[in-house]
């Protein structure tokens, strides 16, 4: 037989799985975490977003932006904390739900990552370069 087989081929596009793109990685700070321990972790683990809190109990989201922008404002990143310039206004969407309605969520809110949750709670993030990976590859 030559060529691939269609139905094995990952499925990509507007609906596909969210479960398929997320980052089920998870990385975690302390809400009592500073701008700099969010900065040190956000490198040491390679990640764009960190969930402040715990996975079961999810105080905000802090990213690498929102850590520049601290560092850009003057804020000392020793004695400001993360929760302080992360986002507590989280937008969550279903594991079951399509990447399609994912990136309706995102743009809605105006959001670079997403909190899904699946049967047992937090079960990964989605960030828009998982929405546009399933639309582009």
């Amino acid at each position: 037989m030559t060529g691939s087989d269609p139905s094995a081929a990952p499925f990509h596009g507007p609906e596909a799985s969210v479960q398929t793109y997320l980052t089920s990685e998870v990385v975690t700070i302390a809400v009592t975490a500073s701008v700099r321990e969010a900065a040190a972790e956000l490198s040491r683990a390679s990640v764009g977003v960190l969930v402040i809190g715990t996975a079961d109990v999810v105080a905000g989201l802090v990213s690498e932006r929102d850590v520049v922008r601290a560092v850009a404002e003057g804020r000392d990143p020793d004695g400001t904390l993360a929760i302080d310039v992360g986002t507590t206004t989280l937008i969550w969407i279903d594991a079951g739900n399509t990447i399609g309605d994912a990136a309706e969520e995102m743009m809605e809110d105006y959001v670079r990552h997403v909190l899904v949750r699946g049967d047992d709670g937090l079960v990964g993030i989605l960030s828009m370069r998982d929405v546009l990976d399933a639309y582009i590859t």
